[in-house]
């Protein structure tokens, strides 16, 4: 809505629509971090008692925020539960058809999808290394299942950005402070899967490294289960083993539930007794007894499970969505209130004092190894709490904050990737020994990929790509909100539902349609790059994209889209409410109404005329009034 003034006939924008118009300076750069202001009242300015009391809030904070996190890493184990209740079965039905399996992007894009059903790495990869310890898979056909492992742990902290979009700049960073973790993923198998399809590069290096060693089986540790546990298996404890026995072909898995009813079993191993035998390869006579070479195992229940569904008659789809609906409740309010507690908690010297700690790089020539220091203490915290997704989902919101950088969330994303393969590396060593090798062989695929797509993508600055594409996807994510929904439903689901169909029709069918869009997307790239830096190289046609129609070139037009969608939900919404209030108030008139009219009989009508004379000589007040003024 325009306004006109009347001595400046210059259209200006009204009040109500200034408000929504959010510019920035041009000099102002969105990607610097903001300084946490101090607006309490400083410490020399406090008495003994209220330094005592700010000491009592600041432990209490401390205390809360310990708390919600704990509550947050539970809640994520929790989900993670719900997701293999939900999908768990599928998961195992999707790992079971090997002829799909042999294609390396139908095998990639299971991984994906397996790691999105059950919400955890470790537990996909944990069904790859039974499936290649059983014989079921090779270790060059599990090799891509790892890489897109490896991707689809990504998605947890790309959602848990998502919950900051209600102020832009926090949202621009938080968002691109997660999806760095998704485009260092990304650009690493698009570079080492076709690597591993030529040349079986991690399958001969990590191959060579098992042979030259001898490693005993040992123990994986467990460090923050040990906190965690107590709690998330007094509400619900899964059998992991019927995953794993779906993906392996057990008949009698499938009938099972996931849920663990029994958490003490034992189990005796006889040889049975038969009267008469028939072959004298296979049973012995002892006495007045025949002995068959066949054993047979037999499962004595001992200990009943304590958690809260272990009685709850009902299907695991059921108990899976229940379970998901509370986690996602916990998770997103434990989040809000740890931002709350660290904006109110980060500020003044303290933020300062933690910024600069984080931000800082070391003094001249030694700055370089301050990012590799960063990516060991990555390492090192995902180690500790065995969970990559945990790790990045905690520092998603202190980027967002301004607390600590992009270029310094990117080394920790990647140190993280580290340290949950080096969990996987210790899990495989406590297998049998029969299975060690092959167990121990797909844990150090995981490692050599993550160390592999550091080299690729860090090292050098120019390399640091991720942190460009995270800034741009940023940047269009803050301005146009909705496309954070659409870059996680393509990028996670779509995508890769769509290579998988293709996968399933045949290798023609992927190569005719695959080879086409993958051509187009390049000559796209490589147009854009010719036309920010050397424009003189194209035609005049091409040297920018006016000649495509808006719609192709720009998300103005689809965000008014989105908006009037938006606005239709709203006003659907709106009217119901409306018609609802419009029927009481009619209601209510007409109440009125019949109270007016059966009081108007009883009116005396020289009460009125006075009431009329009244009235006029208020209103002739009010004139003389503002004719002084």
């Amino acid at each position: 809505m325009l306004f006109q003034n009347e001595k400046f006939p210059i259209p200006v924008p009204a009040h109500s629509t200034m408000a929504l118009i959010e510019d920035e300076p041009e000099d102002m750069d969105p990607w610097d971090m903001p300084e946490l202001k101090d607006t309490g009242v400083p410490w020399s300015a406090l008495d003994t008692k209220g330094k005592v009391l700010r000491v009592f809030v600041s432990v209490g904070k401390i205390v809360l925020l310990l708390g919600f996190l704990y509550m947050f890493i539970c809640s994520l184990d929790i989900l993670s539960s719900a997701f293999q209740l939900v999908g768990g079965k599928t998961a195992g039905d999707i790992f079971q058809d090997n002829s799909v399996l042999s294609n390396p992007l139908a095998g990639l894009v299971i991984g994906v999808l397996v790691t999105l059903l059950v919400q955890s790495s470790s537990t996909s990869s944990s069904i790859v290394v039974s499936m290649v310890s059983s014989g079921l898979l090779t270790v060059q056909v599990a090799v891509p299942i790892i890489m897109g492992t490896n991707i689809g742990t990504s998605v947890t902290n790309t959602l848990v950005a998502t919950t900051q979009a209600g102020d832009r700049s926090t949202f621009r960073r938080a968002f691109a402070g997660a999806t760095v973790h998704d485009f260092f993923n990304w650009l690493s198998v698009l570079v080492l899967l076709p690597l591993e399809v030529a040349t079986g590069y991690l399958y001969e290096v990590t191959k060579l490294i098992i042979d030259s060693f001898k490693i005993e089986s040992g123990e994986a540790p467990a460090l923050l289960n040990v906190i965690t546990d107590p709690l998330t298996e007094s509400i619900i404890q899964l059998d992991q083993s019927v995953i794993s026995g779906i993906a392996t072909g057990d008949p009698e898995a499938r009938n099972k539930s996931l849920i663990l009813k029994w958490c003490q079993t034992f189990t005796n191993t006889v040889r049975p007794k038969l009267e008469n035998c028939t072959s004298p390869t296979l049973c012995w006579v002892d006495g007045n007894y025949t002995f068959t070479l066949k054993n047979i195992s037999e499962t004595y229940n001992v200990q009943k499970c304590t958690h809260l569904f272990v009685n709850v008659n009902l299907p695991d789809l059921a108990v899976g969505l229940i379970l998901l609906t509370l986690s996602l409740l916990v998770l997103c309010s434990c989040l809000v209130l740890i931002v709350k507690l660290l904006n109110s908690m980060l500020k003044g010297q303290v933020a300062a004092v933690i910024k600069k700690i984080l931000n800082t790089d070391f003094p001249f020539p030694f700055g370089w190894v301050t990012g590799y220091i960063a990516i060991l203490v990555g390492a090192a915290m995902t180690f500790i709490v065995q969970s990559s997704s945990v790790f990045t989902s905690a520092i998603t919101p202190l980027v967002g904050i301004g607390v600590i950088s992009i270029e310094r969330a990117y080394p920790l994303s990647l140190g993280s990737n580290i340290g949950t393969t080096t969990t996987a590396i210790l899990a495989a060593m406590a297998s049998p020994g029969d299975t060690l090798a092959n167990a121990l062989q797909i844990a150090l695929v995981h490692f050599l990929f993550n160390i592999t797509g550091i080299v690729l993508w860090y090292p050098i600055p120019f390399t640091r790509i991720p942190i460009r594409l995270a800034k741009g996807l940023g940047s269009i994510t803050a301005k146009y909100r909705w496309f954070a929904a659409v870059y996680i439903i393509c990028c996670f689901f779509v995508i890769p539902l769509f290579v998988f169909s293709l996968s399933l029709a045949g290798w023609q069918v992927l190569v005719g349609v695959g080879v086409p869009i993958l051509v187009l997307l390049i000559i796209i790239l490589i147009i854009n790059m010719l036309q920010k830096r050397k424009p003189s190289c194209l035609p005049a046609a091409l040297r920018s994209w006016d000649f495509l129609p808006l719609w192709a070139r720009s998300l103005a037009p689809w965000d008014k889209v989105v908006g009037v969608i938006t606005a239709k939900c709203c006003c659907c919404c709106k009217c119901c409410q409306a018609a609802s209030d419009d029927q009481e108030h009619g209601v209510q008139e007409s109440a009125e109404k019949n109270k007016k009219a059966h009081t108007a009989v009883y009116d005396n009508p020289a009460m009125s005329a006075d009431k009329e004379v009244e009235d006029e000589i208020k209103i002739e007040l009010k004139i003389l009034k503002m004719t002084r003024l």
